[in-house]
This record gives structure tokens, C-alpha cells and sequence, in this order.
């Protein structure tokens, strides 16, 4: 028995200077024990090697029970506080510093020079509310989330139907006929717990517009009308918020970042008025390619973070024109017009 003792003892040590994981040598330990009990029980009494090993099973089955039940007792344990984890570490997220579990999380971020630390700090402080939750909502929604901006607001008064799903990918088929924020709002917060989700199950309009854009630091909009695109713009410019916008029809998609407050133009200097109805039809009306919102939305959420962190270069006085069919990629400048009813000065 005393054999056995020692050669566990080895195991043990030996693993622990080698760096082998707990779990590792338990599972030799665990080995070596069913290796001594197949002993006892197979081989004949007065064999030399069951002698060495205490002579008897009965002892070793007992000694492996009790280890099960102390392992079961401290799975159970584990399981529980893992159960329990986002409830009591997301206070500490929402608080301005990192749970372990949070940086280990945005790791991928840190070590980026452009975010570092102080830019993951930017995003987890940063307010940004998403304009719909549609086609463009569902990736800008997702990557925000899973990017860590501490509070995200999704405004949109629809609910999710059956011709959604093919490409507003955060609704799932269970989800037909819920109000899309509230859709969203159990997606995002399935995905990422330590960021607060505020939907709002109502159409933007003039009556909450300006309150509303004037809580966040940034806004993206993924609508599919132009009378929404004018109001979040003149809102926007307003508040001295910036406005990621994006706009999709059939296989060709745009982004742009407006942001007159830092010599950007607006979205109204670019598109000064509407378009005839049949110059513009919606994705009703003439189609879109599944993943296409999902890569001028993906886009979309890039820019946010570049204008949260102060990465790189946004797209300020410019545009992102995406061409899926042929695989096509255009930037174009677009410039702030004096006479502009909404930034304009003269």
C-alpha cells in the first residue's frame, strides 16, 4: 500500500514540476488507482503485486469513492459559479474597470497599438445607439456588443417576420413576430453580458428624436427610408453627434461617416433630396443579397470603433461604395456644401 502512496506522490510532484494541469494529474492519479484495484481483483491472493498493493480491493474502491464524491461535490460547486458568473461580475463592468474575465475577453483588442487598453476603456464608456434592427442593425448590433461598448441603444418599431431572416441574422425563426429590439436586446445580452442594452419599441420621429440622440456619443443608421435618414441626420448635427450611415439595393451597398462638427459633411449634403420612389425601391421591392448587410454593417461597426478609439482614419469625407457582384470596391470624396440647409454657413 505504502508503494502506492509513493508512486502517486511521484505523479503528483513530478506533474506539478513539469507544469501539467491539475486536471492532468488527477487523471494519471486516476489511472494509477484503476490499474492497482484491476489488480487486486484479477489477480490471484498472495501474488506479489497484490500484495505490494494492499492485498485487497476493497480499500481502494472505498478510497475512489470518496475522491468521486469530493470531485462531484466540487464540479457542483464550479458549475454553480459559473451559473452565477455575469450576474455578479457585470456591476464590475458597468463600473469603468475590467472584471479578469473581461480582458481576457477584449484581449484581442488590447494588444492592438491602434486600441491598446485606454481604447478598450473608450468603447466599454462609449454610448451608441443603432437606428434599426434590421438588415444593417443585425451585424452593427453584434460586432458593437461583442467589441464591448458599454451601452448600446436600438430604436426601431418593427417586429421580425419570416422574410427577415435570410439576412437580418441576429433574429432567429422562435423569434417571429417579437418586436426586433426585443429580439436583439436577448441576442446581444446572450452574447455579451457585460454591455446594457436599451431598446426602444417605437418609430424614431420628430417628438423623441432630439432627446433621445442627444444621450449618446455616436449614432448609426441602418434605416431603409429617407425621411428617418433626414431626421437622424438633422438631429445628429444638432447634438454635434457623429452619424455612421449606410445604405444597401440589391448587390451594392455604401457607408459614410458625417460629422460636420469635424469638417465632414452631413448626410443632407451629399443627398441635398430624396430620390423619385422608383430611382430608390427597398429591399421589398428589389432584393438584396443575404450577406450584403452583413459587410457594409460589419463596416459600419469598424468605423464606430475607429471613431470611439481615435484608431485609424474614419471615413470623413468620404464614401464606401461595395459592389458584391463583381467584387468591387470605390472610395469616393464627398465634400460639405456651404448652402447646406442643415451644417451649412451661408
Amino acid at each position: 500500500m505504502l508503494l502506492v502512496v509513493i508512486l502517486a506522490a511521484v505523479i503528483w510532484g513530478v506533474g506539478a514540476v513539469m507544469g501539467w494541469s491539475r486536471e492532468t494529474r488527477l487523471k494519471l492519479l486516476g489511472a494509477l488507482f484503476g490499474a492497482v484495484i484491476g489488480m487486486n481483483v484479477l489477480l490471484p491472493d498472495g501474488h506479489p503485486l497484490r500484495e505490494a498493493t494492499g492485498g485487497s480491493a476493497a480499500p481502494w474502491l472505498l478510497l475512489t469513492g470518496f475522491f468521486l464524491l469530493v470531485s462531484a461535490y466540487g464540479w457542483g460547486l464550479r458549475y454553480l459559479r459559473h451559473q452565477t458568473a455575469p450576474i455578479q461580475e457585470a456591476p464590475a463592468a458597468q463600473s469603468g474597470t475590467f472584471s479578469e474575465t473581461e480582458l481576457n475577453r477584449y484581449a484581442r483588442h488590447i494588444v492592438l497599438r491602434e486600441v491598446g487598453g485606454a481604447g478598450q476603456k473608450a468603447l466599454k464608456n462609449a454610448k451608441v445607439l443603432v437606428v434599426g434592427a434590421g438588415g444593417l442593425g443585425a451585424p452593427v448590433l453584434q460586432y458593437l456588443a461583442a467589441a464591448g461598448v458599454g451601452t448600446i441603444g436600438v430604436i426601431d418599431d418593427d417586429v421580425v417576420d419570416n422574410a427577415n431572416l435570410q439576412r437580418q441574422v441576429i433574429h432567429k425563426d422562435k423569434n417571429i413576430g417579437m418586436p426586433k429590439v426585443f429580439s436583439a436586446k436577448a441576442e446581444l445580452e446572450a452574447q455579451n453580458p457585460f454591455v446594457v442594452v436599451r431598446p426602444y419599441h417605437r418609430r424614431l420621429d420628430e417628438e423623441v428624436a432630439a432627446a433621445l440622440i442627444g444621450e449618446y456619443d455616436i449614432v448609426l443608421d441602418g434605416t431603409d427610408n429617407f425621411v428617418t435618414r433626414y431626421l437622424v441626420n438633422r438631429a445628429c448635427v444638432a447634438a454635434g453627434v457623429p452619424l455612421i450611415s449606410g445604405a444597401l439595393s440589391q448587390w451594392e451597398g455604401q457607408l459614410s461617416v458625417f460629422d460636420p462638427a469635424k469638417g465632414a459633411p452631413c448626410y443632407q449634403c451629399v443627398f441635398p433630396q430624396a430620390p423619385a420612389a422608383h430611382l430608390a425601391p427597398s429591399c421589398a421591392e428589389a432584393g438584396v443579397i443575404g450577406p450584403l448587410p452583413g459587410v457594409i454593417g460589419s463596416m459600419m461597426a469598424v468605423e464606430a470603433i475607429k471613431v470611439i478609439t481615435g484608431a485609424g482614419a474614419p471615413l470623413r469625407g468620404q464614401m464606401v461604395i461595395y459592389d458584391a457582384l463583381y467584387g468591387e470596391n470605390r472610395v469616393i470624396g464627398v465634400s460639405k456644401r456651404d448652402d447646406c440647409p442643415i451644417c451649412g454657413t451661408a
